[in-house]
């Protein structure tokens, strides 16, 4: 049995941003604590390590309230993360690193990579400070059960027990379980009498119940809306989009997967479609069509897709900012309009014009059975957010215990908007769990 002032169960970016705060704030107030860092794994920060696809996006750039605003979609997500970005914000993340010799670039689209393009100077970067903070680390251990007794609480692992004064509750949510992220952490809130939302995927491709047609697998959509509906309701956002061998990806896909698989969850599925003018309505896009087909009622109606601006600018149809619908999509954009391939636009009928704008504005994309959660950059669900104070990241519930991290139930946008909110989270709880 071993005592320690501070327990911390998780070594990914939440937990390890807890215990560097927990050492910094013990060492302000003057107080002597002993913090333990337990990881279920052989080292740390196995997540950030893979991240980015190995150059790890650590972060955007941005205010606090520019970064809850862009990655953070929900409104009570943005709300209760607020305290936390203020807290601990990208520009002093990245300041802790540089003080390891970790320097940094920030890409055009405002995603942060360490210079170097390798994530693990940024695992090695937090090794050096977790050594620097005497940050006492057990790896391979699995916590078993974490139990309230009396001022204490008894945490278990395989082959040893702990005894703290506090709990810190660090173990990430259920994506990419081969990094550890099991659900572990789930459980044991759970068992300590905290409410849990189911887990699902978020940042995640979307598989439909019938791959698309090979023949435009790997063809993307710029900027196209992407619409999901079931159940009488619906959600969209705008995006890139990317067809795969089975179903859709890109950056739009993987923004709108959290809210396609709750609708999966709920109604058992959810159909798919794509908008390639956004910025149109029916009406103004029937106008656009109908001066087209005055000026150039010979030309075939295919040649003219094969050339049409990708998701214009509203006054500007024939600017390309998002170059031109692909060649690829054409034949099965006619198929869905009914629309023979040599048909000019002097000979198309009304209702066929109608049926095609009806499928350039609601293109069918197939039915989404399945997100995988697996697959998720992240997933959302997890300790229900009315639970926790924001302010702390104390346990509403039982007190002395903290939680933090993808644990929580919120999920961010693509972009290093969930590293933040890790390192936050942490940074908030090791910093109070210090003064409980």
């Amino acid at each position: 049995m071993t005592h320690t002032t501070i327990l911390i169960i998780g070594g990914g970016a939440a937990g390890i941003s807890a215990a560097i705060a927990a050492r910094r704030s013990a060492e302000h107030l003057g107080k002597s604590c002993t913090i333990t860092l337990l990881e279920r794994n052989a080292r740390p920060g196995t997540k950030i390590r893979i991240s980015g696809g190995g150059k790890c996006n650590v972060t955007h750039r941005g205010t606090p309230a520019e970064l809850l605003d862009k990655g953070f979609l929900r409104l009570n997500e943005k709300r209760f993360l607020r305290h936390a970005f203020y807290a601990f914000s990208n520009s002093n993340l990245l300041d802790l690193l540089r003080s390891r010799g970790v320097e940094f670039a920030e890409r055009a689209d405002g995603k942060v990579f360490p210079i170097s393009g390798e994530a693990s100077s940024v695992v090695v970067a937090f090794e050096e400070l977790l050594r620097k903070s005497s940050v006492q680390q057990h790896f391979s251990s699995r916590v078993r059960s974490v139990e309230r007794k009396g001022e204490l609480f008894l945490v278990t692992v395989a082959d040893a027990s702990f005894t703290a004064e506090v709990v810190i509750l660090a173990t990430g949510g259920v994506s990419y379980s081969r990094t550890g992220t099991t659900g572990d952490g789930l459980a044991i809130a759970r068992a300590l009498g905290h409410s849990i939302k189911s887990s699902v995927a978020a940042l995640a491709p979307v598989y439909t119940q019938k791959a698309p047609p090979a023949s435009l697998s790997g063809i993307s959509l710029r900027s196209a809306a992407l619409v999901a509906s079931a159940g009488g309701r619906s959600v969209e956002r705008r995006g890139d989009l990317l067809f795969t061998h089975r179903g859709i990806s890109g950056p739009v896909a993987l923004s709108l997967s959290r809210d396609i698989a709750e609708l999966c969850t709920e109604f058992g599925s959810a159909s798919l479609f794509a908008d390639f003018f956004p910025e149109l309505s029916l009406a103004e896009l029937e106008e656009q069509l109908l001066l087209h087909a005055r000026k150039s009622g010979a030309q075939m109606v295919r040649k003219f897709l094969q050339s049409c601006a990708m998701a214009p600018h509203r006054g500007a149809f024939t600017e390309t900012p998002h170059g031109t619908i692909p060649t690829a999509i054409v034949p099965f954009l006619m198929h869905h309009a009914t629309i023979e391939n040599l048909v000019t636009w002097s000979s198309l009928p009304k209702e066929k014009r109608q049926l095609l704008i009806t499928t350039l504005k609601r293109f069918p994309l197939g039915t989404a059975g399945n997100v995988p959660l697996d697959q998720g950059e992240v997933s959302a669900g997890g300790v229900v957010l009315g639970e926790v104070n924001p302010k702390t990241m104390q346990s509403r519930i039982i007190p002395k215990l903290f939680l933090c991290g993808e644990l929580l139930d919120y999920a961010g946008e693509i972009g290093g908007f969930n590293l933040q909110a890790a390192f936050s989270t942490g940074w908030m709880a090791g910093s109070y769990a210090a003064c409980s």
